[in-house]
This record gives C-alpha cells, sequence and structure tokens, in this order.
C-alpha cells in the first residue's frame, strides 16, 4: 500500500484489498445528522458486505452509516466520475 502525508491513504488502489480509498474526502451537508460530514468513496472486497462500490461518510455513530439506503442521503451517483476513472483503470490493469 502507498501511504499519503501524515500517514494518511490517499489515491490507493488495491484489487485484492477489503477497501480502496480513491480521493481526499468531500465535504457534504448531511440533512439525517444536520451537519457538515465528510465523504469518500469506498470499494469492499464482499467480506461482510456485498461487493462493490459504496459512500462512506465519518460519522461513525450515525444508524445508517455505510448504508447507502433511505433516509441516509448519500448515493454512488455523488461519485459517477470517479467510478468510471476506476473502472476504466481496473481494465487497462487486466489487459
Amino acid at each position: 500500500m502507498v501511504g499519503g502525508p501524515r500517514g494518511t491513504r490517499h489515491r490507493q488502489i488495491r484489487d485484492e484489498g477489503v477497501c480502496v480509498s480513491r480521493a481526499k474526502p468531500r465535504d457534504y451537508f448531511c440533512e439525517v445528522v444536520w451537519e457538515s460530514v465528510q465523504i469518500r468513496l469506498k470499494r469492499s472486497s464482499g467480506f461482510g458486505r456485498a461487493a462493490g462500490y459504496f459512500v462512506q461518510c465519518n460519522q461513525v455513530d450515525c444508524q445508517y452509516v455505510d448504508e447507502n439506503k433511505p433516509p441516509c442521503p448519500l448515493h454512488l451517483g455523488m461519485f459517477t466520475e470517479e467510478i468510471k476513472l476506476a473502472e476504466e483503470a481496473r481494465a487497462r490493469r487486466h489487459e
């Protein structure tokens, strides 16, 4: 794994890993917790959850964290471009 500044892991790709963080977190105002949260695109390998992408926020006390189901407002459409770029990069690696 490639570590970023001060031990953070930015722009990291790991095909066999549990989660993939592709970018720095984004600020987002969540109407469920009624405050600004940080969100990022993650990729699960399937251990304990379905394989694929999901949007993760930094509110670990929220009962909807990592669910991406209503009433949680987070959804994959928020990261359409990032998912497209990640899938293109994966396809190139498997050629």
